[in-house]
């Protein structure tokens, strides 16, 4: 699995700020409308109740938000770049300016894990990370994100 089979053009934002994780993911929801025809607030209230087992930011700025959806077929990712960026109860105490959403179905066990084992290498990758904050296209964004090579395999 790679980036690019996840992750749509149109799934993809670059925000100059926001105010609170709230309303990270109301954008993260009104985004999965646009790109998967998914609900808004269906998706912003699945990211906010996964949030609060606790929070998803893995640190060096980088938050990866994962929610399971009944009316997903297929593992969906979106990418938001904040700007200014924002609190997030991060493991390490910093903010966050890299988000990459990952939704699921509910029944999606090995998809769901190879999808988050993907991206989370991917958003390790400082030089990657380096080349998303440089860029504010979400074009550009797209591409830097969907050339990240496949998985090992096992």
């Amino acid at each position: 699995m790679n980036i690019a089979k996840i992750l749509r053009p149109e799934a993809v934002r670059h925000i100059a700020s926001l105010s609170s994780k709230k309303r990270l993911f109301h954008e993260v929801g009104d985004l999965a409308s646009i790109a998967y025809g998914l609900n808004p607030a269906d998706v912003a209230s699945a990211l906010q109740e996964r949030e609060a087992l606790g929070p998803t930011g893995v640190g060096q700025g980088v938050a990866l938000p994962h929610a399971r959806l009944a009316e997903l077929t297929t593992v969906r990712g979106l990418f938001v770049l904040i700007e200014r960026p924002l609190e997030f109860e991060a493991v390490d105490k910093q903010p966050v300016d890299l988000v990459f959403a990952l939704l699921a179905p509910e029944d999606a066990g090995v998809e769901h894990l190879k999808a988050l084992a993907v991206v989370s290498r991917s958003m390790r990758d400082a030089d990657l990370c380096a080349k998303l904050r440089a860029n504010t296209d979400p074009a550009t964004l797209h591409t830097l994100l969907a050339e990240q090579p496949r998985e090992k395999a096992a």
